[in-house]
């Protein structure tokens, strides 16, 4: 064999995992309705449901059209389609937002470890962005209106506010069951046991006690 030959064929494979581990692995059934009365697996899945048992209730979820109680220190609201509130999603690789903000309602700083977000903004506006890693760090913002698409890539800190005056509703998809989330804040600040105060001093680079007061704050 040529040394093209095999240069092209590993190439060929380097491709193909990438795209093979860019989303959950790939069910091997029609579909795995999430039993929830046990206990989820490895990676947030659950077993799966006696298919005599299933019905197309399961494949179904009604509410998405309420508004959400905004009335917290964020000025946001949640409402979640995941396995635990849509069971047929369960293996499917895929979870569904709807994100209610009151105006100036916002997400602190935060990113998703397994998965790339898509916001669509169906009243109001968001503004989004996205940091990159180093050693660039540069920050790509927008205002999403309605009817428009924003996409954060996998993995990376990113910001959303309220843009509008009024309340902002946007549906939100992860390519993933289990995306998971990280705010930056409370992971830094409310970490227990507690960060070091005079290691985040350093990092931050601003005094001891102004580190330990946000820390008492958290």
């Amino acid at each position: 064999m040529s040394s093209m030959s095999i240069l092209f064929i590993t190439l060929a494979i380097i491709n193909f995992m990438s795209i093979a581990l860019a989303f959950d692995a790939r069910p091997l059934q029609d579909f795995c309705v999430a039993d929830l009365t046990k206990k989820a697996q490895i990676g947030g899945a659950a077993p799966c449901k006696d298919p005599e048992r299933v019905t197309a209730n399961d494949f179904i979820l009604s509410g998405f059209h309420l508004p959400g109680n905004t009335s917290n220190s964020y000025g946001v609201s949640v409402t979640s389609a995941s396995a635990t509130t849509l069971p047929g999603l369960n293996t499917l690789g895929l979870s569904f937002l709807r994100v209610d903000l009151a105006p100036n309602g916002f997400f602190p700083p935060h990113y998703h470890p397994r998965a790339t977000e898509l916001v669509v903004v169906l009243k109001g506006a968001l503004e989004i962005g996205f940091i990159t890693s180093n050693p660039t760090y540069n920050y790509f913002t927008k205002v999403v209106r309605k009817g428009d698409v924003f996409v954060v890539p996998v993995g990376l800190v990113h910001t959303v506010r309220n843009h509008a005056r009024r309340d902002t509703v946007a549906m939100v998809a992860f390519n993933s069951q289990n995306p998971g989330v990280t705010n930056l804040p409370n992971a830094i600040l409310a970490a227990k046991p507690a960060v070091d105060s005079v290691y985040l001093s350093k990092a931050f680079r601003m005094d001891v006690d102004t580190v330990k007061h946000l820390q008492s704050i958290f």
